[in-house]
């Protein structure tokens, strides 16, 4: 499981989580979690479009954009695509739906109640089946979605025979090739959409580009028509299926943020998953509250032990001293670590520091920790995920290995929990520094 920390040219800041869980058919379904910065304000899934994955342009800006504005946001891959195990050929449209409502439970269990469901093209057909099979969830918002499942059998067309058996076919999807089975065609010829958009206990939100040429804007006025209040319809003007103008999708995000927070109560402090960016866990509200009361230290003093030559310094920090020093090959003699170098190690030892308070307080007994960081610089046009291309990047890179016999559990709840290390949270929030010229004789 990884994590990384990102930046937003807005100047908010969400945090990105690669993660897993069991699918309906119990294979692992890659994952990815989108947290803001602060408790989040409510907690949503998103589906992604047929033979899609949860990596595709409005997913993945749909749900960053949402984590923006306060939501933590699930996106998957469903069984068999992207990076999830299983076989695609094996799955229908109620297995689509069955790992959503999977995706849910355990979004449920880990983080806080999904109140908001969101799916864009067939993603919106499960969602809306979805819906009814999940408890929780308040609202559910369709993109560019069919009214029918049956809709994408027009996809289909020039479907043939597959040298993998008689009941699996080799088809093209915009471009690329993929071998479905028979029972996922009899599987979407079996569903009610229309009943369920009658029956559904939930708001329901339907955003449709007048111009979308791969799913038609009647499908949502088929959806709208068969849904019952509270029910809204917004036209996504100008965008096309895959709202691959960046605009587009931020105006999707906007809407949504802004009409999700009429249906879907916010958690509030007293609630146990309402922690900021925590698994609902005594031991590790506990940890952040003790994290957070510590007392301010005195700060550093570091001085420079020889004007004339090298780039020496002695760091004093109460009765502490250290040494840093540059590299010979930075014309330093290479007396003491740099200074990234002293950073770094307090990263990685706040890292270790933080995983061992929380393991204590769940009663956890295991070997030693390491954690090796590295620093670096990366260019911004390197950076798939950036929204800028201008420029270098800072980029910190912390591997984290701990006791083998640890469960599965046990090392997921240690990763997040290391995230609270109050360096980590130093190092990724807005630090100010202000700079003086102190008395002549100090």
């Amino acid at each position: 499981m990884g994590q990384t920390q990102q930046q937003r040219s807005d100047g908010d800041r969400t945090t990105v989580r690669d993660v897993s869980f069991p699918g309906a058919q119990g294979h692992d379904l890659a994952a990815t979690l989108e947290l803001p910065d602060g408790r989040p304000r409510g907690y949503a899934v998103m589906a992604h479009c047929f033979t899609c994955t949860s990596d595709a342009h409005a997913t993945t800006r749909i749900s960053r954009m949402l984590a923006e504005r306060g939501y933590a946001v699930l996106r998957f891959d469903f069984t068999g695509l992207g990076d999830s195990a299983g076989d695609f050929a094996e799955t229908t449209f109620t297995t689509n739906v069955e790992d959503l409502v999977a995706a849910a439970r355990w979004m449920g269990r880990e983080w806080g109640e999904v109140g908001l469901l969101v799916g864009h093209s067939f993603g919106g057909a499960a969602a809306i089946a979805a819906a009814g099979q999940i408890d929780t969830v308040r609202a559910v918002v369709t993109v560019a979605a069919p009214a029918s499942t049956d809709h994408v059998r027009h996809l289909l067309r020039g479907a043939r025979p597959s040298d993998e058996g008689e009941d699996r076919l080799k088809v093209d999807i915009g471009g690329r090739p993929f071998v479905i089975g028979r029972r996922f065609l009899d599987d979407i010829s079996e569903q009610s959409q229309a009943e369920r958009l009658g029956a559904m206990d939930a708001a329901l939100l339907v955003l449709h580009s007048p111009q979308d040429r791969v799913v038609g804007i009647e499908q949502a006025g088929k959806i709208f028509a068969a849904a019952s209040h509270p029910r809204s319809f917004v036209a996504l003007d100008g965008a096309d299926h895959l709202l691959s103008d960046h605009a587009d999708a931020e105006f999707a995000a906007g809407i949504i943020a802004t009409w999700g927070a009429r249906y879907v109560p916010e958690p509030t402090a007293a609630d146990p998953v309402a922690e900021s960016q925590a698994p609902a866990d005594e031991a590790a509200r506990a940890v952040s509250t003790a994290l957070a009361t510590e007392p301010v230290l005195e700060g550093v003093r570091v001085i420079e032990r020889d004007a004339d030559s090298g780039y020496a310094h002695t760091a004093e920090a109460g009765r502490h001293t250290w040494v840093l020093d540059e590299p010979t090959a930075a014309g330093g003699d290479d007396e003491g670590p740099d200074p990234y170098q002293v950073m770094l190690s307090a990263l990685g030892a706040c890292t270790s520091m933080t995983m061992r308070m929380y393991a204590r307080r769940k009663g956890w007994d295991y070997g030693s920790t390491t954690v090796t960081v590295r620093h670096s610089r990366i260019h911004a046009r390197d950076c798939q995920e950036c929204e800028t291309t201008e420029g270098r990047l800072e980029r910190i890179d912390r591997t984290i290995t701990v006791d083998p016999d640890l469960s599965e559990g046990q090392r997921e709840a240690l990763l997040r929990i290391a995230d609270k290390c109050p360096v980590h949270r130093t190092l990724t929030g807005t630090v100010e520094i202000f700079t003086e010229l102190g008395p002549e004789d100090a």
